[in-house]
């Protein structure tokens, strides 16, 4: 689905997730250099760490060496080599020396850069031995736990942070959606379903990225109960899009959450049912519609546009329009200087967004479970970066359920104070 953002929004999206995979791509490399540096020093002490000695004696592990700056792709990772002492004179005069870490630094920048691609591809097959080959070269000897650990690490990493406890935050907003990537032998495409958190302190955090089916009701709900079984309160306002799966799922495991449907999606279905030639206006029209200053003239508005598209002909695009009007509409409930973060499900569009594009490389996943672990380290690296909600103050006094009408909280006596 082509989903519709503000000029020049989705390029620099792109870039900024181009950027961040870069990040992911040298972090992943980094770890293999440390990897296969640590299996060199194993091979040449003929022993592994804490053995003991058996057979001629060559030496024994020292601690590491300072960080030096490694090469990689485009850009620079940071290692500590691995040291061995009392090397005796008779195995090398000069005591003991990297041949991996050498000839690394000798190969081209093309090698390099193959590197990162490799590393892609390890992540999204789960076979990371063509990259580890890379390094170490086709004779070198390579155990099979040494990329075993490798591959175990990622999945450490997600279970760990997928049992996570939630009940120290409250969050107010949530956003849901699904990702579709091509993952082992289905013809179909496999959703994973996710959910990003804002917690009271205007701060987000990745809650969920999980398993689906065509992001059925089912799925949904074993991904709210999970949450909800992690100690997650229920959000004050939900965001997706028109999904019914997700709405059924909420709807039986967060009954009293308040729902908003997404208004880019909206749009984007609305404009698939007119023709190309009307796709410029009715977007601005559209647009204009949901950024009515309150709730009366939008409704009002939708009304007056649906009435003009049925004249013209397009009873479907305006069936749409008019459809979910309420869930349309719920964002006037909460902060007006909220509003850009709540009308949309941008803070997880965005997100596909830059996933979607940088995944291109994978034309598909060996399995599911490598999509998940590979977009999952992808999310957490940019989460980083992630901004804080506009106007945070106003998130207390939603938590203590403090009103507010077309953007403005209402005090008990019958004030207003702007938001």
């Amino acid at each position: 689905m082509l989903i519709h953002y503000p000029k020049n929004g989705k390029k620099a999206i792109v870039r900024e997730y181009e950027d961040e995979l870069e990040k992911v791509v040298r972090e992943g490399a980094r770890r293999m250099l440390m990897l296969v540096l640590e299996e060199e020093v194993t091979e040449f002490l003929k022993r592994n760490r804490y053995e003991r000695t058996e057979g001629e004696f060559k030496g024994y592990r020292n601690g590491y060496s300072k960080e030096r700056s490694i090469a990689i792709g485009y850009g620079h990772v940071k290692v500590r080599q691995p040291r061995v002492s009392n090397v005796p004179k008779e195995i090398s005069e000069n005591g003991y020396e990297s041949k991996i870490l050498n000839r690394y630094q000798r190969s081209s920048r093309g090698v390099q850069a193959n590197l990162c691609r490799l590393y892609i591809e390890g992540l999204s097959t789960g076979d990371f031995e063509p990259v580890f080959r890379a390094l170490l070269g086709e004779s070198a000897p390579l155990s099979a736990s040494s990329i075993q650990r490798l591959k175990e690490d990622w999945e450490r990493e997600y279970e760990e942070w997928n049992k996570r406890k939630l009940d120290k935050n409250y969050y107010c907003y949530i956003w849901v959606d699904g990702v579709y990537v091509r993952a082992g032998m289905e013809r179909e495409k496999t959703v994973l379903l996710c959910v990003l958190g804002a917690k009271e302190d205007g701060t987000k955090e990745l809650l969920a990225v999980g398993d689906g089916y065509r992001e059925s009701k089912a799925s949904w709900a074993e991904v709210l109960r999970d949450l909800k079984k992690r100690g997650m309160n229920c959000p004050l306002l939900t965001i997706g899009d028109g999904a019914l799966g997700i709405w059924s799922a909420l709807e039986e495991i967060y009954p009293e959450s308040q729902q908003q449907r997404c208004w880019n999606h909206k749009i984007t279905n609305i404009l698939d049912k007119l023709p190309k030639r009307m796709e410029k206006e009715a977007t601005r029209k559209l647009r204009e519609i949901y950024q009515a200053d309150t709730v009366e003239k939008c409704r009002e508005w939708i009304k007056n546009y649906s009435e003009e598209l049925r004249i013209d002909g397009h009873n479907s695009a305006a069936d749409t329009l008019v459809k979910d009007i309420n869930e349309l509409t719920t964002f006037y409930n909460f902060p007006k200087i909220q509003w850009i973060h709540i009308k949309t499900n941008n803070p997880l569009e965005s997100i596909f967004s830059g996933v979607k594009t940088r995944t291109k490389v994978v034309k598909r996943f060996r399995k599911r479970e490598n999509a998940k672990y590979m977009i999952f380290k992808l999310i957490q690296r940019l989460s980083q970066n992630w901004k804080e909600l506009k106007g945070k103050q106003f998130l207390p006094y939603l938590k203590q359920g403090v009103t507010f009408y077309n953007g403005i909280m209402v005090q008990d006596k019958g004030e207003k104070m702007a938001a």
